[in-house]
């Protein structure tokens, strides 16, 4: 993965206080006279306010927080079941224009997604990565690990290319191929745990473009939130045909997430990934979003860590293996230089928030307006016979 450090200005500004974001002109690297973001003061559930991005304008941050600030937090949901018969089909892109995206947030499956992700988040409020599970994985769980070994192990065999480029190295088109070919085999393994598996026959054609778009762009050789929150779609789907249901949620997110978020940093560091979009959206990470959601619900009432936890290193490298917003933010730390306030001020700004319920509500209505809600990331989102483009 390429190394986005920090800006030119950097250096001169590491001896500021962390939490000062001195505005420099990007012509002549002057400072300017614009005035300085108001920290996120963390006094009601709302989201860190917009910052001034170091490396680019980033396109699609944040640009009404007190739209923001006032909406409601998702709340859990269930998932709408679907009966059989199932006529299913290959779903489609049908996100053009801000009024396709209202439409989706209007229809039941728009509502129920959300609820989906804000229902897995509330199942491992408290847990750590390790905690013994509430329940035994079922079988779809299990399906579902074995697949992200199977994936992890084609890594192992699809060593990177020598090349001169900076950017993604052209090996991970052929373990995206390698994915492609084994991806309807794989789903196969998993619609086989159904009670009645002649129901879901040709589940396949279905469910796996949303598989195959859930680990990043062959192409253009990149990831970002789009890609997973097409795999959370892909849990949807699967929860829609009842092989996930809601005693899994704390296995869906504890192991099957984690071991999904794992495999993404192999294949991000293996293969030198580019952040799809506009360098991680707004900023919390250059690649993942709910990662830090779950791992803010996983650190709701801890004795000990707070926000304020992420800035001392020795909690960063005891219990990063066991929460993964602490995971999230040890590895920003890793790959980017300069003060942590500079290259991850929105991080920065979560940390002075009191407590990991705000951290977590406030991320919830973060992610429903700056990925469920932009149409940069959603017009890649597809639609089929389990995810309907419009259900009211």
């Amino acid at each position: 993965m390429s190394n986005p450090g920090s800006s030119p200005t950097s250096t001169s500004a590491s001896a500021h206080h962390d939490h000062a974001h001195t505005p420099f002109c990007r012509s002549c690297g002057a400072p300017t006279t614009a005035p300085t973001p108001a920290p996120w003061s963390g006094t009601s559930d709302s989201p860190p306010p917009a910052y001034r991005p170091i490396r680019l304008p980033a396109i699609n941050a944040p640009t009404n927080t007190s739209a923001i600030v006032l909406s409601p937090v998702p709340q859990p949901l269930p998932v709408p079941p679907a009966a059989p018969p199932h006529a299913f089909q290959t779903p489609t892109k049908r996100i053009a224009s801000p009024d396709d995206i209202a439409r989706f947030h209007a229809s039941l499956h728009g509502r129920h997604f959300l609820g989906f992700v804000a229902a897995l988040s509330a199942s491992v409020h408290g847990r750590k990565l390790s905690d013994p599970l509430p329940a035994p994985p079922s079988a779809a769980v299990s399906a579902l690990l074995d697949l992200i070994s199977a994936l992890t192990a084609l890594v192992a065999s699809t060593p990177p290319l020598p090349h001169n480029s900076r950017y993604g190295n052209p090996a991970f088109r052929l373990w995206h191929e390698k994915l492609t070919d084994s991806a309807s085999d794989l789903i196969a393994r998993i619609t086989s745990t159904a009670a009645s598996p002649a129901d879901l026959a040709g589940a396949e054609v279905e469910l796996a473009p949303y598989l195959l778009d859930s680990f990043g762009n062959a192409t253009r050789i990149d990831y970002g939130t789009g890609h997973e929150t097409n795999f959370a779609a892909f849990l949807y789907c699967l929860a829609r045909l009842g092989l996930i249901t809601e005693p899994d949620y704390p296995a869906v997110v504890l192991r099957v997430f984690a071991a999904y978020l794992n495999l993404l940093r192999t294949l991000q560091d293996t293969y030198q990934l580019e952040p799809a979009g506009s360098h991680g959206v707004w900023g919390l990470d250059d690649f993942h979003f709910l990662p830090f959601i779950f791992g803010a619900a996983q650190l709701i009432d801890h004795k000990y860590m707070k926000p304020k936890s992420i800035h001392n290193p020795d909690i960063l490298e005891n219990f990063s293996k066991e929460y993964m917003y602490l995971a999230c933010v040890a590895y920003v730390k890793k790959i980017k230089k300069g003060p942590f306030a500079e290259h991850s001020p929105m991080l920065d700004d979560i940390s002075g928030v009191p407590n990991w319920k705000k951290v977590n509500s406030g991320l919830l209505k973060m992610y429903k307006a700056e990925v469920l809600e932009k149409v940069p990331i959603m017009q890649h989102f597809l639609f089929g016979s389990l995810i309907k483009w419009y259900e009211s």
